[in-house]
């Protein structure tokens, strides 16, 4: 029996978890190990516990209800005090068990129901910057859960210039040509709604102390108050855009742009500036819109965005709008569709659900995701690979860059023999 038969035998027979009562720090792990379940029927919920350095992570929750998370600080015994944690983003919904697997920073949740990847992939967040940062403000130990997605999605394009310069207008040309490709994060006010606005339509409409909260907990991008009310983008109102396919195209100012260049957010940040003052002043009185202290205040406020928006580092390109035609084939330049041709329509892709019964276990950054049953025709096929290699993303919004593979032969997929077969997960 070779090595690697001898490993394949070893993960079928599903050793006990190396990773109970154990000190195993963040990236000390070993290469190969089962995943540690302790999936308890106590007062019908169910369990993992997770050791990372110093803490044992007891994650778990009744059918049908949200996850919980306690945390311990170990002593020599593996027990130790309760440590208070603060749980930020939106927990899953607990079904009727789950597996657990600890990567560097965070710990892997698969949900044991039969659905498809997306709906069954959670990370909880230990040790990542984001957590890390909202560790300092809130002063207290801080987790966070983020939802894995298959994939990955296009870059956010942030577009900002003073008022006049025509980004608008560039916008609305945009979504006219590639209808299909970008779509608007729909901001979030505390204002009350106007005549016919419809909440999540043309803005979400919040509570002002509800907002402030998700801002403490750095659901926001970027915000602002103006006339004592709140405006702001959220990451999920731009998750929601990627989640659909599209480009999500921000429009915002340069205090906006500043703030989402600080984010996590990876984006292509875009100025829109005017050929000359003289010409922005002009645009704004044949609007006919403003009265005179309204135009003299726009040019003031367009002066210092000009400045910042040249001379700042916020932004990746500057266009000069001295020809509307000429700066929006610019602009299609910068995005990669000048010359675009629409892509013919693909077969569609195979889709997969995770098992309801398996275990898990981990060889470097795979998952090796085990169908406990015979629902698969062959036993060779009864091993699902998952990809952790590429994550992406993360608390607050999703966590992507997740792949799959069904295994075709276990050792071969490990030997570099490709003998693994994608399958595209919708």
């Amino acid at each position: 029996m070779n090595a690697s038969d001898a490993l394949l035998k070893k993960t079928k027979a599903g050793l006990p978890g190396l990773s109970s009562g154990k000190d195993f720090s963040m990236g000390e792990a070993p290469t190969f190990f089962v995943q540690d379940l302790q999936n308890g029927t106590k007062n019908g919920t169910f369990e993992t516990n997770t050791v990372v350095g110093d803490k044992k992570y007891v994650i778990g929750g009744t059918d049908g209800e949200a996850f919980s998370v306690k945390a311990q600080i170990l002593d020599n015994n593996c027990l130790g005090e309760l440590v208070n944690l603060v749980e930020l983003g939106t927990k899953p919904i607990s079904c009727d068990g789950h597996s657990a697997m600890l990567l560097e920073d965070r710990i892997l949740i698969i949900l044991k129901k039969n659905s498809k990847p997306d709906d069954s992939i959670w990370f909880l967040e230990v040790d990542t910057p984001y957590v890390r940062q909202q560790k300092k403000i809130l002063g207290t130990d801080v987790v966070a859960w983020s939802k894995g997605v298959m994939g990955n999605a296009e870059k956010p394009v942030v577009i900002s210039g003073p008022s006049g310069v025509g980004k608008g207008t560039l916008i609305s040309m945009l979504m006219k040509e590639f209808p299909s490709m970008f779509g608007f994060s729909v901001s979030h006010t505390t204002r009350a709604p106007r005549g016919m606005e419809k909440n999540g339509v043309h803005y979400h409409f919040t509570e002002k102390n509800v907002m402030e909260k998700e801002i403490k907990d750095g659901k926001f991008l970027e915000f602002a108050s103006v006339h004592g009310n709140l405006y702001g983008t959220s990451v999920e109102a731009v998750e929601l855009v990627s989640d659909a396919g599209k480009i999500c195209i921000l429009d915002i100012d340069v205090q906006g742009a500043r703030s989402v260049r600080a984010s996590s957010l990876e984006a292509m940040f875009i100025f829109i500036c005017p050929p000359s003052m003289e010409e922005l002043e002009k645009r704004l009185r044949d609007r006919g819109t403003e009265t005179e202290e309204q135009i003299l205040k726009r040019l003031r406020n367009a002066c210092a965005e000009i400045e910042q928006g040249e001379s700042s580092g916020i932004f990746d390109h500057i266009l000069y709008n001295d020809n509307l035609e000429v700066c929006y084939e610019n602009l299609k330049k910068l995005l990669g569709l000048d010359g675009y041709v629409t892509p013919p329509k693909s077969a569609a892709p195979k889709e997969i659900n995770l098992p309801r019964n398996h275990s898990i276990s981990k060889i470097d950054d795979k998952i090796i995701i085990h169908c406990n049953s015979s629902t698969l025709e062959k036993e060779s096929k009864n091993l699902i690979m998952l990809d952790v290699s590429s994550l992406k993303g993360g608390a607050p919004g999703r966590t992507r860059g997740l792949d799959f593979q069904v295994m075709d032969s276990f050792s071969d997929s490990f030997n570099g023999n490709g003998n693994g077969y994608p399958i595209d997960i919708q």
